[in-house]
């Protein structure tokens, strides 16, 4: 099988096994009341782990080349790339985000040697775990799951229908994030993505209307109406530029 059908299998799998696994720890560990669809898109993936699957199992491949002639330490050290690699991934991502859209998908600010709130050291040495997780538990059924596809190449008609709707889902989210950007850089603020979904889900319960979970920003308000509800809540700074934009939107009408 072409490396290239191989990654878009991986990220794939990848990126379906991340929201779950994302959904699980979201609203099972943290003990969230109601479910909330985890990540930047509105679909069932998160596009993360999906990069993150196929950098795992091309550095898991570099084990076999032996870079270090002693077994253990060669182990070792593929264990190490995957650390660094997965820290890099979401280094990038919420680097981009926070820059490009003002907008933090995720916060370890509260975490003991952080870098910008975006990694932390801690959750380095958990992709650490992960990856060695994945060298002994899923790389050799990936092997064997790359084997399967390679003799029925139809199911890449699956994954070609896949990255078309994933796509149009990242069109769609990455507008969603240009409103977001728009009213963080009007306001001077950081917003927080999950944060909001969860505003605009306690909102239309409050007013007994329906939450959409594969539409969390869905609602019979505008964004910038629940932007300024909440951060105007969060925001002291923002009061203030609100009642100032009010006083002289008045002034100019008086």
């Amino acid at each position: 099988m072409g490396i290239f059908l191989t990654l878009a299998n991986l990220f794939f799998i990848g990126s379906v096994f991340g929201w779950c696994l994302e959904l699980v720890f979201r609203n099972v560990v943290h003990k969230s009341d109601k479910w909330i669809n985890p990540g930047f898109c509105t679909g069932p993936y998160v596009p993360l782990y999906g990069f993150g699957l196929c950098i795992l199992f091309l550095l898991a491949s570099l084990e076999q080349r032996h870079m270090i002639s002693n077994p253990f330490w060669n182990k070792l050290l593929v264990f190490g790339l995957m650390a660094v690699g997965m820290t890099l991934i979401e280094y990038i991502a919420g680097i981009m985000c926070l820059k490009c859209f003002n907008v933090r998908l995720w916060d370890y600010s509260n975490m003991w040697g952080n870098i910008q709130g975006i990694i932390c050291p801690l959750f380095s040495a958990i992709w650490a775990v992960m990856g060695a997780v994945y060298y002994f538990v899923v790389h050799p059924h990936i092997l064997t799951m790359l084997n399967w596809l390679s003799r029925n190449l139809a199911f890449s008609f699956f994954i070609g229908m896949f990255f078309g709707i994933f796509l149009i889902d990242v069109a769609h989210s990455t507008n969603l994030a240009v409103m977001l950007r728009r009213f963080a850089r009007e306001h001077q603020l950081v917003l927080h993505y999950e944060e909001i979904k969860d505003h605009i889900r306690r909102r239309q319960f409050q007013l007994e209307m329906r939450y959409q979970f594969f539409r969390p920003f869905h609602s019979d308000h505008t964004i910038y109406e629940h932007l300024k509800e909440l951060y105007e809540i969060r925001e002291p700074r923002l009061v203030r530029k609100v009642q100032k934009k009010r006083s002289t939107h008045k002034k100019s009408h008086s």
